[in-house]
């Protein structure tokens, strides 16, 4: 670090020693060549205080961010919510009425935001989003595998299409052009991309697999438990790298930013906005933080899932099971990614941490551990 980011950093009360042990830890892969690149950024007080870029990586490079992506879906949809044109306890029915098929007419909006909505694996290919009867279409197709509000079981893409159609429905506007001059381009995040423009896939880093998955035997020897098949697999993962899948802007896992802008979106969720904007009141954002998930626990792990309005919430001190460092407050909340993006703010000390990868880790507890050992030093990095 030069003199000028050194002042700066204490300017801001971080902890130099701790600062540098977080940089160490977030180049750790790409040094030892397993990680073909990452960034890393905080924030605090609507401003990047510390950000760095290492392997492939330039200071300019997009990351898809996956489900990182929820919480900028999300936080359009607060906006309706904010000025009475949603609310969370409607029927999806009645804004969508050809998704009351195949016994989906009870699930409500706030189940969506909250994956208790029924029907965590129902398919979409991001292609049919901009053929608007192929989409509905298989709205309509979809079946609940379970009763709406009766479990918890994450949805990796499936609520958030209908999240996205919801917010076309109600705002008038499409759902891309509603995300991007609503929220985006108020705030001034130019960087953070929901539907990736052709102009901008020069600046994309693709995305690619590293590493040997375990075995079912590696679980059991740690024992730990197998984690489920899923619909994000590899081929799904690798299908961002097509422009054409970039230009969707799939609702629940396709937005792509830097590091730094990233943090900058959390910084804005903390304080309602920036000086550019203010979007939310601050009673959106503390009901936005409110636990909808009740006393569910995940699959996985059987912890409490602590689901919020699109967004996860640390809690106790299970919060490593949830994407947090073990150092964050029990009010830090944000929604991580597949490959082991990271993505939070912390109210109890105004950091927001921003981390994204290209590469993906087939090692899920190695990839975890990566998440783990950053968030808790990024939390700590401010000064005792």
């Amino acid at each position: 670090m030069n003199e000028a980011q050194i002042n700066s950093l204490e300017a801001n009360g971080l902890s130099l020693d701790k600062v540098e042990q977080l940089l160490t830890r977030a180049a750790k892969e790409v040094d030892d060549g397993l990680l073909p690149a990452a960034q890393i950024a905080l924030a605090k007080d609507n401003k990047v205080i510390l950000s760095a870029s290492f392997g492939d990586a330039q200071d300019n490079s997009l990351t898809c961010i996956f489900s990182a992506t929820k919480a900028i879906t999300s936080s359009a949809a607060w906006l309706l919510m904010q000025e009475g044109k949603l609310n969370e306890e409607e029927l999806v029915a009645d804004i969508i009425p050809e998704f009351a098929t195949n016994g989906k007419d009870h699930v409500t909006v706030g189940q969506l935001f909250a994956h208790t909505a029924g029907f965590p694996s129902a398919p979409f290919a991001p292609l049919d989003w901009d053929d608007k009867e192929a989409r509905i279409s298989r709205f309509s197709r979809w079946r609940l595998n379970w009763p709406a509000g009766s479990k918890f079981e994450y949805h990796a893409s499936s609520s958030m299409w209908v999240i996205a159609e919801i917010v076309e429905r109600r705002s008038g506007m499409g759902y891309r052009e509603f995300v991007r001059t609503r929220v985006i381009n108020a705030l001034g995040l130019e960087d953070i991309y929901v539907g990736l423009p052709e102009a901008e896939n020069a600046r994309a880093l693709p995305c690619s697999y590293v590493g040997d998955a375990l075995t079912s035997d590696d679980y059991v020897k740690m024992g730990m438990p197998v984690p489920p098949e899923t619909e994000v697999t590899e081929a799904v993962i690798l299908a961002f790298n097509r422009p054409e899948i970039r230009a969707v802007g799939v609702p629940g896992g396709g937005g792509f930013a830097t590091a730094s802008a990233l943090a900058l979106f959390y910084q804005a969720l903390l304080h309602g906005g920036n000086d550019k904007a203010t979007l939310w009141s601050q009673s959106t954002l503390t009901d936005a933080r409110r636990i909808r998930s009740g006393d569910f626990t995940d699959v996985l792990f059987k912890k409490s899932a602590n689901r919020a309005l699109g967004l996860i919430v640390s809690g106790d001190d299970s919060r490593r099971f949830r994407g947090f460092g073990r150092s964050n407050s029990s009010s830090a909340f944000g929604h991580n990614g597949a490959g082991g993006q990271l993505a939070w703010a912390d109210p109890k000390t105004g950091l927001s941490l921003a981390y994204v990868t290209p590469g993906h880790d087939r090692n899920g507890i190695r990839q975890g551990s990566r998440g783990v050992a950053i968030g808790t030093l990024a939390a700590q990095c401010l000064a005792d």
